[in-house]
């Protein structure tokens, strides 16, 4: 089975996270700024074998667009146009970054890794695609 490649996309940084090949965990993986994420796309797909890119769709408390919505959906686009082989879905990234944060200090981790924000992006993202594998299994 292919795995699946998770975005928190941001303006500045990209948190990813991957599934394992049997598609039950998700591992934070990597933080990357936005203006080189298609070079890591391009780098990761060619090594490993991937059939669904998920975007967190960031959107207010009640569902409704925002700023870093287009943003996003402009990201989404240029996905869907370099890799057309590549499934696309979205999922409500709602609150990922608290709980992501409320995640590193459960876990230990010192204020100096947790003050990070690339780390918070990535185990954001982590935190997306493990929601999403729990509410498709």
């Amino acid at each position: 089975m292919a795995r699946i490649l998770c975005f928190d996309y941001g303006a500045k940084r990209v948190g990813i996270a991957v599934t394992d090949e049997q598609r039950i965990i998700s591992s934070p993986l990597e933080t990357y700024d936005t203006d080189k994420i298609f070079d890591f796309i391009d780098s990761y797909t060619d090594t490993n074998n991937v059939d669904l890119f998920l975007v967190g769709l960031p959107t207010n408390l009640k569902g409704l667009e925002t700023d870093a919505t287009k943003i996003t959906t402009d990201f989404i686009e240029k996905l869907r146009e370099k890799y057309k082989q590549i499934d696309i879905e979205t999922y409500d990234e709602r609150f990922t970054s608290k709980i992501a944060r409320d995640s590193l200090i459960f876990l230990g981790k010192n204020k100096k890794y947790r003050r990070k924000k690339s780390n918070i992006d990535k185990v954001s993202a982590s935190i997306i695609l493990q929601s999403y594998l729990q509410r498709n299994s």
